[in-house]
């Protein structure tokens, strides 16, 4: 049984599109990011790496690479799944938190849990999101970023 803990967070600004867990939320801005932005996913892809001692998002995909500009993140999940099951694993649980003033995700958080569960390939009991506002506190608070607190349970296959 591996344990992994995966943060992330971007800036919010206009004209992107704004992608939680693979499912667009309909706002004035989204995500900066050298790929899509997912900064669920990037929580994610660490916390997964991580459980592993496989490194982290940057190691293997890095901003540097031209190749991974504007990309999905959903391949990059699909990319470190295929890491986790060759290092032995399978996915116990995920749980994660989004951290975000507006929008309000209560609408959205089904459709990501379905969206995640079926790309990770586990039942959906065992995915977990949340969602929490900074209280107008910091960037976060002020609309002007969103961030991802995500942790990963791993077993051997």
């Amino acid at each position: 049984m591996r344990i992994g803990m995966g943060y992330d967070l971007h800036r919010l600004v206009p004209e992107r599109r704004l992608l939680l867990g693979g499912v667009h939320i309909p706002a004035p801005f989204g995500e900066d990011g050298h790929s899509d932005g997912d900064v669920l996913l990037h929580a994610l892809i660490d916390a997964l790496l991580g459980a592993a001692a496989l490194g982290d998002i940057g190691s293997h995909f890095p901003p540097s690479d031209p190749a991974y500009k504007d990309i999905d993140s959903r391949e990059l999940l699909v990319e470190t799944m295929k890491l986790i099951h060759e290092a032995g694993y399978r996915i116990g649980n995920v749980d994660a938190t989004v951290i975000l003033e507006k929008p309000k995700l209560r609408e959205h958080i089904q459709e990501i849990r379905r969206r995640l569960s079926a790309d990770l390939r586990v039942e959906e009991a065992s995915v977990s999101i949340k969602a929490k506002t900074n209280e107008s506190v910091d960037a976060v608070g002020e609309s002007r970023a969103v961030a991802v607190h995500a942790v990963v349970l791993l077993l051997r296959r």
